[in-house]
């Protein structure tokens, strides 16, 4: 028996064209941000707005850029101080300030129709020599204005059952003024009290060494002995 019309739509090759339908277009909202309380690594979730004014979506393949704006807010002198070693002098930062890359994940968006709101994971490190990390712990207060930059595949079905995909253009953007006091939640939650230092492994052996032979207890006890034997040789 030949399968009717409507089953043989159904069990189309994705991506068959209907010219009647066109694909969807798509807007993004960033409209809040939190810590993820457990989770391997230290992680923020965006609460990410979706909507299409077209047909029903059936799923999303999302990659999301996000870029820090560092020219759209203030520094203090105290963040000035703290960001010197990424942008040099402040009395250069005309030219040395620019927009910086922080991360780039990737999710699915599950089927919806009209709009949806997701949790966009954003894992983050502590890495002090990576630039977004050391400018995160550079500002002290207010936000961090960020930019989410989308691109990716639409997933949807046209009028006759075809299921079709769409680029999404490269212009879809967002924006979210993320809070300092929640990156700073997040790293003392996750590295209560401490900060995460990667040193080079012959370093680490001289340092280990040098804990060793001095019959020290704690790394903290160490670094502070080694700080304490520099001060006094400044002094002389």
């Amino acid at each position: 028996m030949m399968p009717s019309a409507e089953a043989r739509a159904s069990h189309a090759e994705p991506g068959a064209l209907d010219p009647a339908t066109a694909p969807p277009v798509l807007t993004f909202a960033v409209e809040d941000a939190g810590v993820v309380e457990f989770a391997a690594a230290p992680t923020l979730r965006f609460a990410l707005r979706i909507a299409s004014d077209g047909a029903p979506i059936r799923s999303v393949a999302l990659t999301t850029q996000i870029r820090i704006a560092t020219r759209q807010r203030p520094y203090d002198p105290v963040e000035q101080a703290r960001l010197m070693e990424l942008f040099g002098e402040p009395s250069r930062w005309a030219t040395t300030l620019h927009s910086m890359f922080w991360t780039q994940t990737m999710l699915l968006i599950p089927a919806f129709s009209g709009s949806t709101l997701v949790d966009l994971p954003v894992p983050c490190t502590y890495d002090l020599d990576v630039a977004a990390a050391k400018y995160f712990h550079g500002v002290t207060e207010g936000d961090v204005p960020l930019e989410f930059l989308f691109s990716g595949t639409i997933f949807y079905a046209s009028t006759n059952g075809l299921l079709q995909a769409a680029r999404i253009p490269l212009d879809r953007e967002a924006t979210y003024p993320l809070p300092v006091r929640v990156w700073k939640a997040m790293m003392a939650h996750y590295f209560p009290g401490s900060i995460w230092l990667r040193l080079r492994q012959d370093v680490f052996d001289r340092l280990h060494a040098y804990r060793a032979g001095c019959a020290l207890s704690s790394w903290e006890e160490t670094i502070d002995a080694l700080l304490r034997g520099t001060s006094r040789e400044l002094e002389e």
